[in-house]
């Protein structure tokens, strides 16, 4: 740890890895709300987020529990079609109450092209929610929709062993991996469903 009359110790959030307060300043600065993507290996968040003088305040959020629970999802949550329907389900009801724009929050996320934060922003923008961002940085619709999943199980059919091991969530769930891209449209469907006019039905 550095020493000296002129050191000055970070702020506990940036000494644990958790926020950097320059992105963060830049942020609250711009007047937009928030796009605030967080995820797991497990599962991810996404939340629009207004800066106050007390503190943030969350608007509204969607997790990947929600397309389990309330729309049927069967494959892992965590995965790459799970977060755009996670960023779709969140830009929809941000449009809802009337919130028409954000700025993208990807916090101490390293922004690699096609990542799951990337995917998140496309069903947000899906949604009609007015993001900046680089197209560049988007997936494609190929991995947006699993096809790279049901190809990869093709691929492993024939050594049933590997293919039990590595589908084993899917598997439990009673869903191919092969069918993953229809399950995703129709999940897709009944989330856009909900919201017929713009409104949550």
């Amino acid at each position: 740890m550095a020493k000296g009359p002129r050191y000055c110790v970070p702020f506990r959030r940036r000494r644990e890895g958790k926020t950097d307060y320059r992105a963060r300043k830049a942020l609250v600065l711009s007047g937009k709300p928030r796009l605030v993507v967080r995820g797991s290996l497990k599962n991810m968040i996404a939340q629009i987020i207004v800066a106050k003088p007390h503190g943030d305040e969350a608007i509204l959020s969607a997790h990947g529990g929600e397309l389990a629970k309330k729309y049927g999802w069967k494959a892992p949550r965590g995965s790459l079609p799970a977060a755009y329907l996670t960023g779709l389900l969140c830009g929809l009801k941000a449009k809802a109450e009337g919130v028409k724009e954000a700025i993208l929050d990807t916090g101490l996320h390293s922004p690699t092209k096609g990542a799951r934060v990337f995917a998140v922003l496309k069903g947000v923008l899906d949604a009609g929610v007015n993001v900046p961002h680089s197209e560049e940085k988007l997936p494609d619709e190929k991995r947006i929709k699993g096809e790279h999943i049901a190809e990869y199980a093709q691929s492993l059919a024939s050594n049933s062993e590997e293919y039990q091991a590595r589908f084993s969530k899917y598997l439990e769930q009673k869903l191919s991996p092969e069918k993953l891209p229809k399950h995703f449209e129709q999940i897709k469907k009944s989330i856009l469903a909900t919201f017929r006019g713009g409104k949550k039905t």
